[in-house]
Parts: C-alpha cells; sequence; structure tokens
C-alpha cells in the first residue's frame, strides 16, 4: 500500500511545504551528486545525526541538519511525496509560520525518539521522514476521513483505490512499531522508532489547533476532512477510437 494523493488538495499554496521540498531536493542534489562512498560517509558523519554523538553534547546542531539530508534518490522521493500528500492541508489549518514550527519540532521529538532509546549508537541517522512523520499525525487528527488514493500492489497486480486518509496512516503506524519492537538497535536500517515519536509528537502538537477549531464539533461540521470541496479524480478518457473486432 503506497499513497500517491490525496482528494482535497489545499485552498491557497502551501509555500511552506514547497519551500521544504525544494530545499530538500537542493540540499541533496548538492552533496550526493558529487561525493564519493567513502566522503559520503564522512559527510553523513559530520551532517546526520549520530545518537552517541548528539548525547555526548558534540555535533547539537545535528538533530536539524539530519532532517535534510537523505541516503539515496529513492529515499528522497517517498519523503517528498509523502510531505505533498499531507503537507497543503495541514499548512492552510496552521497557517506557514505556525507550520514550519510544527515540522521543525515535528523532526527533533522524532531524532530524540530514535537516539535516547540507543544512546550508543554510532549509525548516522538522516532523513526527512520523522518531521513528515509529525505532518502525518496531525493529519490524522484534523482529516481522519479525507480521501487518499493508495496504488497497492500484491505480488502480479495492482490497483488504485481510495481509501479513509485514518486507514492509511494507522496501518503506516502499526508496521513501524511492529519493525522497531522486531528490529531492536542499529538493525534494519530504518530509524521506525524516529517516524512513531515524530507520529506522536504531531498528534500532540497539532491538538491546539483542533481546539481551536472546534475540536468534536470541527469533525461533525467538516465531517473528518478539510473543509473546502473534495477533487474528484479518475482516469482521463483516451482519444484513441475504439475498434471492435470483427467475426
Amino acid at each position: 500500500m503506497f499513497p500517491i494523493r490525496d482528494h482535497n488538495p489545499s485552498g491557497r499554496t502551501p509555500y511552506v511545504t514547497i519551500a521544504l521540498i525544494a530545499v530538500n531536493i537542493l540540499v541533496f542534489l548538492g552533496y550526493f551528486l558529487g561525493l564519493t562512498e567513502y566522503q559520503l560517509g564522512e559527510f553523513f558523519w559530520t551532517w546526520g545525526l549520530v545518537p552517541a554523538r548528539f548525547l555526548s553534547g558534540d555535533g547539537l546542531w545535528t538533530i536539524f541538519t539530519s532532517m535534510f539530508l537523505h541516503g539515496g534518490w529513492f529515499h528522497l522521493a517517498g519523503n517528498m511525496l509523502f510531505l505533498w500528500i499531507y503537507g497543503d492541508n495541514l499548512e492552510e489549518e496552521m497557517g506557514h509560520g505556525g507550520f514550519l514550527l510544527f515540522y521543525l519540532a515535528s523532526g527533533v521529538v522524532a531524532g530524540l525518539a530514535q537516539a535516547l532509546p540507543d544512546p550508543g549508537s554510532l549509525i548516522p541517522m538522516v532523513g526527512a521522514s520523522g518531521a513528515i512523520a509529525g505532518v502525518m499525525g496531525g493529519y490524522l487528527l484534523l482529516f481522519p476521513r479525507a480521501r487518499v488514493d493508495v496504488l497497492f500492489i500484491f505480488i502480479i497486480f495492482f490497483r488504485i483505490i481510495a481509501i479513509p486518509a485514518w486507514i492509511v496512516l494507522v496501518i503506516w503506524l502499526g508496521i513501524q512499531i511492529f519493525w522497531g519492537l522486531s528490529t531492536p538497535g542499529d538493525l534494519g536500517g530504518v530509524a521506525h522508532w524516529a517516524h512513531v515519536g515524530g507520529f506522536v509528537a504531531g498528534l500532540v502538537l497539532v491538538l491546539p489547533v483542533w481546539h481551536r477549531r472546534g475540536a468534536w464539533a470541527f469533525w461533525r461540521r467538516t465531517e473528518g476532512r478539510p473543509p473546502h470541496p473534495e477533487t474528484r479524480l479518475g482516469a482521463a478518457r483516451s482519444g484513441v477510437p475504439l475498434i471492435r473486432r470483427k467475426r
């Protein structure tokens, strides 16, 4: 199951979401294309979040810089897609400045959630996924019934289906918890506890916004969806004329 788009694009231009995507892409291109594998390792050691180093008081800035680094093209593309799907609606509700602070705070909590359980780890953590997990947690609270198109792949066939956001997000969170418990320490290569920590942080940090909007009354008023008309998405009809088989 891989989310590819939502049905409720923002009613305003999401400048911060666009800027975050642009910065992540530009930073990635700035180092990834010009470094050897050895130099890349040194770069990640300097600017990535290394738990043992960070918790000793060295490299405290890496709690922020690590959010803008990625290990490869697919890592970058997946994170930016998730940020684009979920970020615009949240930015519309929180405002540009509020959303930026929310994003950075979620990323900080995500980094701590990964570092504190394994304080002796020497593996650099890089990626925006912890902060984006916070965006997903906030989206779950504000828009649980928004429809998200999911690419469902099962061995030899695939299909795009629209399902409520809460199903997508709860399944995603469950997977992170499962793999976090199944691959303790430095095993696995994915910062699952950063994802869980960022997601929970997003839920908590967006609570004031939810309450200001009316809490339960906000859900009743919007039916758990972004408060503007849903875009009906569908496959475009082909302009190629249909040729029927002759018998």
